[in-house]
């Protein structure tokens, strides 16, 4: 029998009586039933946290902090039981989806250290001027589907530490687990200030759209989020948007291709190719490419593609159908232009799962689809420079500007060109490493505000300044 997961609202586990299916990737069975909920259950969700908020934006830091330590000891306790239900509904293997809960525990942890100091501006015989921030109101949270739990709790816990309280909703291809943690801290954090409901498509405009969130924090990709902009413009609801990435990494002919090949790959392979900051193009010096991408090609060969649950998996499925499709679409253009592929460029027409094989394509064009859009799977486009001007501007010559890095012996080098380059993360020999007390946040079309320290806890929050003056007394 499926098991059915209930949704959090005020305090209170409720269903509604419709469900949605909830599909694992890996063999396309149905594992789970979440309520379909509307605006009904939104509408209640709201209510309980707007009363919340009345008595949780007074909450001391101490309190606050309590709370969200509560959480991520809630789910490091459980972690076993929550790794092995994310690889079941998001596909990675168990491995990563082992990292993903331990790294939301601990960025719980790390978050609900953050504090916002109130700064006095002015204080004499005549003014005393403070200058404090205060909690925005409710929060309506929108999470994805590659990364849930990360996601979920990099946005309730600055909501949280910010004195808000948050509706958030996460995807309805993966919000098993998240379920499943709302049931486990559904009495370890006041009624109402953590509401998680989950719907179709349709819930996303409707938690923009209402007039009783006060601000939206939305992970996904750049079109919705341009669609999530322009919603919350009807009452001006404060936004932070972290979009889509084409993520370029550049490797300097210093760099030792038996040394860096390996780390190239999982900078782009990692969770399928389904991250936002992975490496979705690689520029690799002249000098040194025809060895580096023989070995990034040759270490490919070794790795599995195949069920997350399974042992010796590297690398499981897309996640769903939709996005299965677009990426065989992307590799089918390549084909069809006549690209190299070093690796891959055909499925396995036989069984079920939505399986692409590791795909590594030989210096295409820079017009390409496969290089000028986002990948967002296992695909990995190698390309040729030759002089370091010619590659920034390359690496700078898209809409988006999320995240990059630099491969190169010489650390100084790589700061020169990482300075140069239109994105709000560059890496030096490195990938993917995040810290909880640095902003995170993209340039150009990857997003709007930042996540992450003490900038992404200001996000939830307004300026608010209170001057006394001394010297005129009214009494």
């Amino acid at each position: 029998m499926v098991t059915q997961y209930r949704n959090l609202i005020n305090g209170k586990m409720i269903e509604t009586g419709e469900w949605l299916d909830v599909i694992n990737p890996a063999n396309e069975e149905v594992i789970g039933q979440v309520p379909a909920c509307g605006s009904e259950q939104l509408d209640s969700a709201v209510i309980g946290a707007r009363e919340a908020f009345k008595s949780w934006k007074k909450a001391s830091f101490e309190e606050r902090q309590a709370a969200c330590q509560a959480i991520a000891a809630t789910i490091k306790e459980n972690a076993d039981e929550l790794f092995r239900l994310l690889t079941s509904e998001q596909g990675k293997p168990h491995a990563q989806a082992t990292q993903e809960i331990y790294g939301a525990a601990g960025l719980a942890n790390a978050q609900s250290t953050l504090q916002l100091e109130e700064e006095i501006i002015q204080d004499d015989d005549t003014r005393l001027h403070r200058h404090r921030r205060v909690p925005v109101g409710v929060v309506g949270g929108i999470v994805p589907w590659n990364f849930p739990i990360m996601m979920a709790i990099q946005k309730i816990v600055p909501a949280l530490m910010a004195g808000c309280t948050i509706i958030l909703k996460p995807s309805p291809f993966t919000p098993l687990t998240t379920l499943r943690i709302a049931e486990l801290i559904a009495d370890k954090v006041p009624a109402g200030t953590v509401n998680i409901i989950t719907g179709p498509d349709e819930l996303g405009p409707m938690i923009t759209q209402h007039p009783g969130i006060d601000k939206i924090t939305f992970t996904g990709s750049t079109a919705t989020g341009k669609k999530i902009m322009e919603g919350a413009s009807a009452d001006l609801k404060r936004i932070t948007l972290e979009l889509g990435g084409n993520d370029a990494s550049i490797v300097l002919p210093d760099a030792d291709p038996k040394k860096v090949a390996e780390q190239l790959f999982w900078s782009s392979f990692s969770n399928a190719g389904q991250v936002c900051v992975a490496a979705k193009r690689i520029y690799i010096h002249e000098d040194i490419y025809d060895e580096l991408s023989q070995a990034i090609a040759d270490y490919a060969k070794n790795v599995v593609v195949g069920d997350g649950a399974e042992q010796g998996t590297g690398v499981g499925p897309i996640q769903n159908k939709k996005q299965y499709e677009r990426v065989l679409e992307l590799i089918q253009d390549a084909k069809d232009n006549g690209y190299k592929f070093l690796t891959g460029g055909d499925k396995d027409p036989s069984g079920s799962g939505y399986y692409v094989p590791i795909t590594i394509l030989d210096n295409p064009p820079e017009d390409a689809r496969i290089v000028a859009e986002e990948q967002f799977g296992p695909v990995m486009p190698l390309m040729k420079f030759s002089d370091t001007d010619e590659v920034i501007a390359r690496a700078n010559a898209s809409d988006y500007g999320l995240a990059g890095a630099v491969w190169t012996g010489d650390p100084e080098k790589g700061v020169e060109i990482a300075e140069q380059l239109e994105t709000g993360t560059v890496w030096i020999n490195e990938f993917m490493h995040l810290s909880p007390f640095a902003p995170f946040g993209g340039h150009k079309q990857s997003g709007f505000g930042a996540e992450y320290g003490k900038e992404g806890l200001k996000e939830f929050t307004y300026p608010q300044v209170i001057s006394v003056k001394k010297d005129n007394v009214v009494a």
